[in-house]
């Protein structure tokens, strides 16, 4: 079909019908839905850059970047040779904001390898069809019911993590590396806004997550604001940030945010190789008021360590008259630091202050002698009384691995009711078991109550507490 007129779309999609109408004069659009199909995937999400607000259907979002070429032409090429060239060229069609998702899928590098196994055309076969729908949006039958749901960027972050353990068995130690169960996304979410519910007023609010994977802990996090703030009569805005090392996961989180039309709150997004959080702040001079985060855990950040600032003002502060006191953790393992650095981000100048949940192995709870950074990191939050509670999650929660983990919850507006105090909160008999295993993920749900601690579990709150002074 004949591409139509270049048109602004604005977010509520108030434009559409002129941007769709094509040389006919026809109101009906000349992108079907197996058009949608496709370009609802992460691959060709697209997004202009000097046309505004990123329109909010994939049709539309196609006829802004003057994609007048249909992918279904492309299955007509003579040749392997042809259909390559001309896709590459329709790739090559999308704005700088989609051509940096292509760049950290490293998309273009598959397809020489797609092309000479003559496996490209049944590719796009694939994305078009009309029974596969990869984007947030749902695809609607004629009377407007839902045909096929729209798939979440924590949805696209599951399918991300099920086609490691798949294909790439070597490094499936890795695998749940950028992804948390969404009972336990919901869990943390919870755990920051419910105590402060009634105290939240209207007005903006920003939200950040330092190791952001796929993004579904921020969208989520807002999801749980909203809602809070409609129940009490409140109104209330957001902006996302986040950091991600991971190119991939990078991707599907900014290409997730530019198909459900949120193209500034994707400009807030930064990730790939280059963007360590902890060599590498993304964000020095912002501060925050709700963030949650699951760091990797138990790995080595040596090479941050050398690329590292002599002193990071963020793991090199002062506290307890010392003037450089220092929270560098061993090479080994630098998970206290991601929890520094969101508490150098916590705001202390409003009401509200900052509220924090943080997921963390064991090993936070105690290693590290007296004057070592793990302890200095426990010393300096508990001191402060930022502190609020630990919530020992159930065993076999996250993907391949089978550890015990905590989510910290910290803020720096303690009601007096708690001040001095840390709640201890034992979760890890509140699940229920999964049919069918995956991976070695055997955990589906579990509630978030406080229930009385098990003897051992006494003993290690006891142990943890010790150290901790």
């Amino acid at each position: 079909p004949s591409p139509p007129p270049a048109t602004t779309a604005s977010r509520t999609g108030s434009s559409s019908s002129a941007m769709m109408e094509g040389e006919s004069g026809s109101s009906k659009s000349p992108f079907t839905e197996v058009d949608s199909a496709w370009i609802s995937t992460a691959v060709s999400a697209g997004a202009t850059v000097d046309s505004g607000p990123v329109p909010p259907n994939p049709s539309e979002l196609l006829a802004s970047n003057h994609m007048a070429a249909m992918l279904r032409d492309l299955r007509n090429r003579a040749s392997q040779q042809a259909l390559k060239a001309d896709f590459e060229a329709y790739l090559d069609g999308f704005s700088p904001n989609v051509q940096e998702i292509l760049e950290n899928f490293e998309f273009r590098n598959q397809i020489p390898r797609l092309s000479k196994a003559d496996a490209l055309g049944t590719l796009i076969e694939k994305l078009l069809d009309p029974a596969v729908n990869l984007g947030p949006q749902p695809v609607l039958n004629g009377d407007g019911s839902v045909k096929y749901p729209g798939l979440d960027n924590h949805g696209m972050g599951t399918i991300f993590e099920e086609l490691v353990r798949r294909f790439n068995e070597e490094n499936n130690e890795e695998a749940g590396e950028h992804w948390t169960p969404r009972d336990a996304v919901k869990l943390m979410a919870r755990l920051i806004f419910l105590p402060v519910a009634d105290q939240i007023a209207s007005g903006t609010y920003l939200l950040y997550d330092e190791a952001m994977g796929t993004g579904g802990m921020l969208t989520v996090a807002e999801e749980t604001l909203r809602q809070l703030a409609t129940e009490h009569g409140k109104q209330v805005s957001t902006h996302l940030y986040g950091q991600e090392i991971n190119a991939e996961t990078y991707a599907i989180a900014k290409a997730d945010f530019l198909l459900k039309g949120e193209g500034d709150e994707a400009d807030n997004l930064v990730g790939g190789p280059e963007y360590s959080t902890l060599s590498n702040d993304a964000f020095p001079s912002r501060e925050f008021d709700f963030m949650l985060s699951n760091p990797p855990y138990g790995k080595s950040w040596k090479s941050d360590q050398e690329r590292m600032g002599v002193k990071d003002p963020r793991f090199v502060i002062e506290h307890g008259g010392d003037p450089e006191y220092k929270l560098i953790t061993r090479s080994s393992d630098g998970q206290m630091l991601f929890l520094a650095n969101m508490v150098s981000k916590m705001k202390h100048g409003t009401p509200l202050g900052s509220r924090i949940a943080e997921v963390h192995n064991g090993s936070s709870l105690f290693t590290g002698d007296a004057g070592q950074g793990e302890s200095n990191i426990r010393r300096w939050v508990i001191e402060n009384d930022w502190l609020e509670a630990i919530v020992a999650l159930p065993l076999n929660m996250f993907y391949n691995t089978g550890i015990a983990t905590y989510v910290w919850v910290l803020t720096n507006r303690k009601p007096t009711h708690r001040k001095g105090k840390v709640q201890l909160i034992d979760s890890s008999h509140c699940v229920r078991i999964l049919a069918r295993k995956i991976a070695s993920c055997r955990m589906k749900t579990f509630r978030a109550s406080a229930t009385a601690s098990s003897s051992s579990r006494r003993r290690g709150n006891r142990r943890f507490l010790r150290t901790a002074r």
